[in-house]
């Protein structure tokens, strides 16, 4: 398959590397043997507009937090494997999540995931020439959370998950392929929905809400600088054409939402 490769910037990192679109309906990420079908590409100066789903009081300190549920720092499951990379890149804030399945095998031992994102960065940053993981973090089907793409778990980092929406938003892939009929574990969602309900809580994002962004670029579902207004807790596909997280998964996001939203102490 090849790969469309965007001009350089300023540093000579390359902008953009994407499948072409003729593969845009697959998963999310290349299983462990085939690194193929990919759907995430970073994107370039998508802007947020309006207050929508936040309250909006200039100054005001955040009405709606979460704590921080335990992550598992990329250092534990990556060690001596990181390749040399660019700087991470940042965000003011993150105003979006973006839910994802990496598309990969659904049958694993939690005590195999660090060996399992192992894989999974060498497909990105070797085979696809990536400067790392696209997603913000991985969450597997026992629950728990790992860093994904470097810069700080606490910071808003911008990622490589969704074309068109990576600034303000956080990229969260479930550990799996979790296609129409196949179980999704709620240790799984109750993580993610934990994950968004911290990650949005600084912004005062209401996860059962909308959020307007700008995209950034034609490959997403929207035109270059068309305002979007997305669900604050999306699916992949809502920004990109893609069955990414699969309709399982997709499914759930309405009680991923309310559960975030709970966990922020939003009653209302």
């Amino acid at each position: 398959m090849r790969v469309l490769r965007g001009p350089r910037d300023p540093r000579g990192r390359r902008a953009d590397r994407i499948p072409v679109p003729a593969r845009v309906l697959s998963g999310c990420l290349p299983g462990l043997v085939a690194v193929a079908a990919l759907a995430l590409c970073a994107g370039d100066e998508e802007r947020a507009a309006g207050p929508d789903a936040r309250s909006a009081v200039p100054g005001a300190a955040p009405r709606h937090t979460a704590p921080r549920p335990p992550v598992v720092p990329r250092s534990v499951w990556l060690g001596d494997d990181a390749r040399a990379q660019p700087a991470p890149r940042y965000d003011d804030e993150v105003r979006a999540v973006f839910v994802h399945h990496t598309d990969t095998p659904n049958g694993y031992d939690c005590a195999d995931v660090p060996a399992i994102l192992r894989g999974i960065y060498t497909g990105q940053t070797g085979a696809r020439d990536w400067d790392d993981i696209g997603y913000n973090f991985v969450v597997d089907r026992c629950g728990t959370v790992y860093e994904g793409r470097a810069g700080g778990i606490d910071r808003p980092v911008t990622g490589a998950h969704t074309q068109g929406f990576n600034h303000r938003t956080t990229g969260i892939a479930a550990l799996g392929t979790f296609t129409a009929g196949v179980p999704v574990p709620d240790a799984l969602t109750d993580a993610i929905a934990a994950l968004a309900a911290w990650k949005l809580g600084p912004a005062d994002t209401d996860p059962r809400g909308t959020v307007r962004l700008v995209s950034s670029n034609g490959l997403s579902r929207y035109a270059a600088g068309t305002t979007a207004t997305l669900p604050a807790v999306a699916g992949h596909g809502e920004g990109y054409r893609t069955s990414c997280p699969g309709e399982a998964l997709i499914a759930r996001l309405p009680h991923i939402r309310e559960l975030a939203a709970r966990l922020q102490g939003r009653t209302g």
